[in-house]
Parts: structure tokens; sequence; C-alpha cells
């Protein structure tokens, strides 16, 4: 279990900050404001994606393992 929420909070960081500083820069452009914008995108994303993450991550690797059963069983 430790493993799963140290994965989920990091996993959940690092796609939080790549895509609120994405959506950020795409809906605003760069400018003065673009830092505060994205910090406050960020706060608001980063507890829910590790939430999600942390709540859904045990079904998506039994998915991800499925796919890679039926991928390996066409060879």
């Amino acid at each position: 279990m430790k493993h799963r929420i140290i994965f989920s909070g990091l996993m959940s960081l690092l796609l939080s900050t790549l895509m609120t500083a994405w959506v950020t820069w795409i809906n605003l452009g760069y400018s003065i404001h673009f830092y505060q914008q994205w910090f406050h995108a960020f706060v608001l994303a980063w507890p829910a994606a590790a939430l999600i993450a942390l709540f859904t991550s045990p079904e998506i690797h039994k998915l991800a393992s499925y796919f890679v059963r039926k991928v390996d069983s066409r060879h």
C-alpha cells in the first residue's frame, strides 16, 4: 500500500504539473500572470489527480495487463 500511495503521488504530481502548465499556456499564452494562473490550476488539479490515481490504479493495472496478454497472444 505504501508503494501505491507514493507512486500515485509522484505520478499525479508529474502529470498535474505538465498538463496544467500546457493547458494554461494554450489558453493564455505566456504572460506576466502565467505562473500565477498555472499555480492556481495546479493546486486544484493535483489533489484530484492523486485521489483518482490512488483509487483507480489497481483497475488500470489489471486493464493494462489484459491488453498486454491480448497483444502477446497474437504473436
